[in-house]
């Protein structure tokens, strides 16, 4: 099974330790190394990038390192890959959205 690692209790992200197909199940790790999660992934997703923890609205902060790194620049689902083309910078306004959450 793949695994993927929260980082912090607070993050709605969590990283994938290796390439993960579309379909497969990804077991989450807690930084405490307990399973929290068992989500489907909905897109192929490579080693090293995110995967959304919940689900996540636009305009919705994106969490890592338990800090926002970013607002969802449209709805993600659990198990989406979270990455620039459905998330954006929160330091750096680059839409219409992102007054609503700073």
């Amino acid at each position: 099974m793949k695994k993927a690692i929260q980082i912090d209790e607070k993050d709605n992200v969590a990283t994938v330790t290796s390439d993960v197909s579309s379909g497969e199940i990804v077991e989450v790790v807690s930084h405490k190394g307990t399973v929290i999660l068992r989500p489907k992934a909905v897109d192929a997703i490579r080693f090293g990038h995110k995967m959304a923890l919940a689900d996540l609205e636009k305009g919705d902060r994106v969490i890592k390192y338990g800090e926002t790194i970013g607002l969802a620049s449209m709805s993600i689902g659990v198990g989406a890959w979270v990455h620039t083309h459905n998330a954006e910078s929160a330091a750096i306004p680059t839409s219409k959205f992102r007054g609503r959450h700073a």
